[in-house]
């Protein structure tokens, strides 16, 4: 510090730390200055992430295990899966959030397996045993007519064991409760749909539909449009719109994953409107 800048100073009143007084106080400030800087790089994230749900998980347990490899409040996910399945399960990071309303109207493709003989109160492979039919020799044209039954728009009756709410409840706290009340049936489409193995009593199939359709209510409906009941024994989501199960990251390498690494699997808010052609 120059002698005049010095007398100048004291003129107006102003008093210069000592360089090693000034050393001290750095320290402080720097330690202010990294903690808002690390805080900025960890600013929650936003986007799409896309994930492949493993067997026996819930879509909670998916939302609740990225929150925390997340360090983030602000997630949700688009469309249930139910434990029994696997596969895409598109999870709303931050600002995406608000655009969650949109990807679950998205149209949604499914592969799985039924067994045919067999109801269950939940119509599918978790539940409790009703019902059991001996299975008559079907042969190709029997099930196909079966399937062609519930092809383009018909009307599905929700299955008590089910998300969908009832007075503000979700169907299945009634039902653990053992209450059954009146649903009203929805208008849903199945755009196509394949039979890909016939090996009695299972049936592999896959069927592209719209949003709100119960995979488990379509094999439990086909099940009865043959005679002999049936229950959805495994199921894959493949598809949600354009979003593939392929481009998902699985459960086990978020759990392993560092956050930078599975920020980086996110798609951005741009990215998703790109993709859905808006």
């Amino acid at each position: 510090m120059s002698a005049r800048f010095a007398r100048n100073s004291a003129a107006a009143g102003i008093h210069w730390l000592p360089a090693r007084a000034f050393a001290e106080v750095l320290p402080k400030s720097k330690k202010r200055f990294w903690r808002k800087f690390v805080t900025s790089l960890n600013a929650d994230p936003d986007g799409i992430l896309l994930v492949d749900k493993a067997d026996g998980m819930t879509s909670h347990d998916v939302v609740a295990l990225t929150r925390r490899r997340l360090g983030t409040k602000r997630i949700g996910h688009c469309g249930t899966l139910d434990p029994i399945a696997t596969g895409l399960l598109l999870l709303t990071v931050g600002r995406g959030t608000k655009v969650q309303d949109l990807l679950m109207s998205e149209d949604k493709e499914y592969a799985g397996t039924f067994v045919l003989g067999m109801t269950t109160d939940t119509q599918d492979r978790q539940g409790e045993v009703i019902q059991q039919r001996p299975v008559p020799a079907l042969d190709e044209n029997q099930i196909r007519d079966a399937f062609e039954k519930f092809r383009g728009d018909f009307y599905q009756l929700p299955p008590m064991v089910s998300a969908k709410k009832h007075g503000g409840v979700p169907l299945y706290k009634l039902a653990r409760q053992g209450k059954v009340v009146e649903r009203e049936p929805r208008l849903v489409h199945v755009y196509r749909y394949t039979i890909d193995r016939v090996a009695l009593p299972e049936i592999d199939f896959s069927v592209l539909c719209s949003k709100g359709f119960y995979v488990r209510t379509y094999v439990h409906d086909i099940g009865e449009a043959l005679g002999c009941g049936a229950h959805l024994k495994s199921l894959r989501r493949l598809k949600s719109g354009r979003f593939d199960v392929a481009n998902a990251i699985t459960v086990d390498q978020i759990k392993t994953a560092t956050r930078e690494e599975i920020v980086s699997r996110m798609l951005s808010l741009p990215e998703v409107s790109r993709m859905r052609g808006a």
